[in-house]
Parts: structure tokens; C-alpha cells; sequence
């Protein structure tokens, strides 16, 4: 029983980390809109590439971010700019603490 509760113990620790790992990896997409009073950007996600010809390859809608931004970075964005960033998880509520355009 003890090694059972040691190995969950260990798997948990390694999603959590891979989650963790996730988050701060950089992402692309472009915005879409832009709420300067609530300090929110809404980016529709670029999908990775999928090989032609793959089977069972989807081309559905792509996804679309709504969160906040840290500091004054509002202040540069514009609807229709391709960005790369990173989301940050901050006091319990995901935002964007990387962002540059492109």
C-alpha cells in the first residue's frame, strides 16, 4: 500500500510539473479584441501545424483567450497584431505576463 500511495504521489508531482511547464511555454495568435476597462485581451490562438494528408486531421474553429493583462501593455496592442506570449498563473487566475509582437 505505501508504494501505491508513493507512486501517485510521484505522478501527481510530474503533471503538476508538466502543467507548470506548459503554461510558461510561448504561444502565438492574434488579437481580437481589446477591453482597456476591464485590462483584458481577447487572442484567437494559432493551431500547430498538422502534416497534409494526416489522417483524422481537424481543421475546426481555432481557440480563443480572454485574459488579463499585467501592466501597461494594453497600451500598445491593437485589434489584428500577431503576438507571441506567455500566461502566468498569478494569485490563482491565469494572465499574460510575456508579450511582444510580431
Amino acid at each position: 500500500m505505501k508504494t501505491a500511495k508513493m507512486i501517485l504521489a510521484g505522478l501527481a508531482a510530474l503533471t503538476a510539473l508538466s502543467s507548470a511547464s506548459l503554461a510558461q511555454q510561448g504561444l502565438t495568435g492574434t488579437v481580437t479584441r481589446i477591453d482597456r476597462l476591464d485590462g483584458t485581451v481577447s487572442i484567437q490562438l494559432q493551431k500547430p501545424r498538422t502534416e497534409s494528408g494526416t489522417v483524422g486531421a481537424n481543421s475546426g474553429p481555432a481557440e480563443e483567450l480572454k485574459t488579463k493583462v499585467q501592466g501597461n501593455l494594453l497600451n500598445t496592442l491593437h485589434a489584428g497584431d500577431r503576438v507571441k506570449f506567455s500566461i502566468t498563473d498569478t494569485g490563482g487566475s491565469k494572465t499574460i505576463g510575456n508579450l511582444e509582437r510580431q
